[in-house]
């Protein structure tokens, strides 16, 4: 047993087992996920989960914090949540679709572990598969050999494509908009208070609704960062903006606050240095996207000071500060804001150093009232309408000045 256990640890490293399971020639079914369990405490955690087939899968670790990495072929999660909560030696617990064709679960542990045990086996019908991962402390030492010694391809990190539908590429002159939905796939964002409602599937449907109300206007060309549930990297949003040489960045965002009174939209632009505590907090929170997905940190490489590039970034802070007046001058009487609905914070979303760029807050789905407003069809387009009359007149003011 020692043997095996020793074996399969080793094979964790980069595990894959299986084929995928496809149709002839065409795309393969995503895989379902029909039922998870957990059991076990901090020494040692057992998970199990049902598939309707086998899955093929890989596992890996990641450092800063903990984590355990098992990758999937495109999946459907198809069971409740509280089927795997977060216990034993594990404080976090995401799962969902990375891309097209990937899925992924991210175990966040309490200290170092490891993987005894990783396999499928069939259930005992016979009909199905379920994936059994055996996790133990381990130390760290042992860890950070694990994290060295593997070698891993990141499915998130295959491709960044285009995101402009064929047949709606902008005609030369065209002011060109990138309209990004925040979280998706596997990073769900916050949950509404009330109906519980994934922050993710709020900022897709407004996002979408936008693009839409805006490609209805005359020699203005919006596109979505993601027009599905899928996970996008900070930097993939960030740098399909730029490959598409978007005039304007606006990610749209619904978070929680403790505060549960507190409502209201709000406004950020990039900063170095925080306006105040919530909005520290709160690029602290969205930041932390990447981490939750499973990323690796990758240490940026160092900026090289060039002069061109810092004017270059000043005068895109300043064109988002006019495009963040514009919109709370078309919200004023309108929509409901926070106090000082303009705020700015170290939001790694909005760091592209040539795309003006805002991050909208339409609401808190910590707030009941503001949840049922997100969720409300009317009060959507209604803000489609508002948010796309200060983009013309941002638009208007910057080509009068020449820009």
């Amino acid at each position: 047993m020692n043997v095996l256990a020793g074996a399969l640890v080793a094979a964790a490293l980069c595990l894959h087992v299986g084929p995928a399971s496809a149709a002839d020639g065409g795309k393969p079914e995503p895989l379902l996920a029909y039922g998870a369990r957990i059991i076990g405490d901090d020494a040692r955690t057992r998970i199990v989960v049902d598939f309707d087939r086998e899955p093929a899968f890989s596992v890996h670790y990641i450092a800063n914090p903990e984590r355990i990495v098992i990758d999937l072929p495109a999946t459907a999660f198809g069971f409740d949540a509280k089927q795997l909560g977060a216990r034993g030696l594990f404080k976090d617990i995401r799962y969902g679709a990375m891309g097209e064709g990937s899925a992924r679960i991210v175990l966040t542990a309490i200290k170092p572990v490891k993987l005894a045990i990783a396999k499928v086996q069939k259930d005992e019908d016979g009909k199905g598969h379920r994936l059994v991962l055996d996790a133990e402390m381990t130390t760290k030492e042992e860890f950070a050999a694990l994290v060295k010694g593997q070698s891993w391809s990141d499915p998130a990190d295959q491709q960044v494509t285009s995101a402009i539908p064929a047949g709606e590429t902008p005609k030369p002159g065209d002011f060109i908009i990138a309209v990004d939905a925040g979280h998706g796939g596997i990073d769900t964002g916050a949950i509404g208070v009330d109906t519980k409602t994934e922050e993710k599937q709020v900022t897709l449907a407004f996002a979408k609704a936008l693009a839409d109300r805006l490609n209805r206007e005359p020699g203005i060309k919006a596109f979505l960062t993601r027009d599905n549930d899928e996970f996008l990297s900070l930097s993939e949003r960030v740098q399909l903006a730029r490959q598409h040489h978007a005039g304007l960045f606006i990610s749209l965002h619904a978070d929680t606050l403790k505060q549960k009174d507190i409502r209201g939209a709000t406004v950020y632009t990039i900063s170095d240095k925080a306006s105040d505590k919530l909005a520290a907090d709160l690029a602290e929170r969205e930041n932390l996207s990447d981490q939750i997905a499973g990323k690796e940190t990758v240490a940026e490489p160092p900026e090289v000071a060039d002069i061109l590039l810092d004017l270059t970034r000043r005068e895109t802070q300043a064109f988002s500060i006019s495009l963040a007046e514009n919109v709370l001058g078309s919200f004023k009487d309108q929509i409901g804001t926070i106090n000082n609905p303009h705020r700015h914070a170290g939001f790694q979303v909005l760091r592209a150093p040539d795309v003006p760029s805002i991050l909208l807050e339409l609401g808190f789905l910590s707030n009941v009232e503001d949840e049922k407003l997100l969720l409300d069809d009317q009060w959507r387009l209604k803000m489609a309408d508002l948010l796309t009359d200060a983009v013309k007149r941002y638009h208007s003011s910057v080509a009068a000045n020449g820009g």
